[in-house]
């Protein structure tokens, strides 16, 4: 249900992200217990404003209320990415290539779930699409479809001793 319910909010608010010249970068969809949370990522050249989400997020709001689509009562949230932005799409893990990166991965690979380096580049092999991460000098290879999270590391708030 719930790939479903975010392909669907994906289809509503990219129309109305692009007709305020923004670019609809992540969206996810978490169940609490008696609602719905409809987080949705933004970005433009030069950065989102909170008028910017304001807008996207009256109109999709309206959207939303017409078609029901949680079914129920729904909290809906509008923001840009920040620092450690999602990472989600191809346009995503081809434009950050050389940029470091946390992915969590759905399975183990060579005996991990959570991976941390840079991001060396991103390709299709076999017939699947591969993430290539370097992570202290060991490249790993993770299927795109195994990805549960992934996002950009903010630099700036790494300690250095």
């Amino acid at each position: 249900m719930t790939d479903d319910l975010k392909d669907k909010i994906w289809q509503f608010a990219e129309p109305v992200a692009l007709s305020e010249g923004l670019e609809l970068i992540h969206v996810e969809c978490v169940k609490m217990h008696s609602r719905w949370v409809f987080r949705l990522f933004l970005d433009k050249d030069g950065g989102v404003t909170l008028d910017d989400c304001t807008a996207v997020s009256n109109q999709l709001g309206d959207i939303l209320d017409v078609h029901d689509l949680s079914g129920g009562p729904y909290t809906l949230e509008v923001s840009s990415p920040g620092l450690d932005r999602p990472i989600s799409r191809d346009q995503d893990f081809e434009k950050f290539q050389g940029a470091k990166v946390k992915i969590r991965t759905h399975i183990k690979i060579d005996g991990s779930r959570n991976f941390q380096g840079t991001l060396v580049n991103y390709a299709e092999e076999n017939g699947r699409k591969v993430v290539r991460i370097d992570v202290a000098g060991k490249i790993f290879n993770i299927p795109q479809n195994e990805i549960a999270k992934a996002n950009l590391v903010d630099e700036t708030a790494m300690v250095v001793e």
